[in-house]
């Protein structure tokens, strides 16, 4: 039973929560096993496996700009080997180190890759226990795919953690304060990203997906992800304009129809959030349960529990729910022996 977060008392800043784990943590080094899923409209995504097979699977999806080798994603999995779970950790489209074929890539409500993967393993293992964590923009992809489902999907369970459950209070959020700081950063990776992807797809022959983004507006004058969605994301995806973007995309809108038991994790200083994003109880579903904790920042939940960031509190909280819903659906857990 993981005890309930209490924030280390060196780390009790938000910024100091969601930095620390960035820039001082050494992930442990996994041996993986690497799949790639190819799509149906001509591109790719790849997987990194890691733990015992045969076990139950917790597919897992990063934040934005993120990765499988994210120091969160890669605990996590060291975690649920422990716990004798086995892990997919996603990759969205152009995150593996390989650039994709598509001017497009993943945003916040993209969930066809997510689907794709998970009937992918239900049909290869109709009897084995799936459970799906998403952290930041991928928690609001899994909530948004939850909702859209809506009927049962079998699932052992789901977590989201850090979710940016109405994008245009997130994208006010960092516009104000230190908060540009992140902003800043992300901006720029985003936009050496897309300018690398220009090339590469040159390169590889698609000049009709290289010149959709050649056409985009002037990216050097971005400053702001109102900005960057409305100019990059909205018109390279579909949508009419930004507006239409965070509102098709934002999960706030699917939580009601979430049928799957859930585990939604917020901590009430996270940087990336305005404190109203949280409020979200009026919307959820019977099935779905909100923790917010006193500290933890995005993505970080530095507990207490240790000295210098050695305990990373979701990496007890979530493979002890997932456990807890293995044993309540009937199934006798077993620690794995390694």
């Amino acid at each position: 039973m993981t005890t309930p977060f209490r924030s280390a008392f060196w780390v009790e800043s938000g910024h100091f929560q969601t930095l620390w784990p960035t820039l001082f943590r050494r992930p442990p080094a996994l041996s993986r096993r690497r799949e790639r899923f190819l799509t149906n409209d001509g591109d790719f995504f790849d997987i990194d496996w890691f733990g015992p097979a045969g076990r139950p699977v917790v597919i897992l999806l990063h934040g934005l700009a993120g990765c499988s080798s994210s120091s969160y994603i890669l605990g996590l999995q060291q975690a649920l080997g422990k716990k004798n779970f086995q892990s997919a950790a996603i990759n969205f489209r152009g995150c593996s180190g390989e650039i994709n074929r598509k001017a497009a890539g993943y945003h916040a409500g993209f969930t066809r890759d997510l689907n794709q993967l998970y009937w992918h393993i239900k049909g290869l293992s109709p009897a084995l226990p799936i459970a799906v964590v998403g952290f930041s923009l991928g928690g609001n992809i899994l909530l948004k795919w939850l909702g859209e489902q809506q009927e049962k999907l079998g699932l052992l369970g789901a977590v989201a953690v850090s979710v940016p459950f109405k994008l245009s209070m997130c994208a006010d959020r960092l516009d104000s304060g230190l908060s540009r700081i992140y902003r800043d950063y992300l901006i720029k990776l985003l936009k050496q990203s897309l300018l690398r992807k220009q090339s590469s797809l040159y390169d590889i022959g698609e000049e009709i997906e290289a010149n959709k983004i050649a056409q985009l507006d002037d990216l050097s004058t971005i400053r702001s992800f109102w900005d960057f969605d409305d100019r990059v994301v909205a018109r390279l995806n579909g949508f009419s304009d930004v507006y239409d973007y965070y509102e098709q995309s934002s999960s706030l809108r699917y939580l009601e129809n979430i049928g799957e038991k859930t585990l939604i994790i917020q901590a009430d200083n996270d940087p990336f959030m305005l404190p109203e994003v949280n409020l979200i109880s009026d919307h959820l579903s019977s099935s779905t349960m909100l923790e917010i904790t006193c500290g933890g920042g995005h993505v970080g939940f530095i507990s207490s529990n240790s000295m210098f960031g050695r305990n990373y509190w979701l990496e007890e909280r979530i493979p002890d729910f997932l456990a807890e819903q293995f044993t309540l659906t009937g199934h006798k857990f077993r620690r794995s022996g390694r």
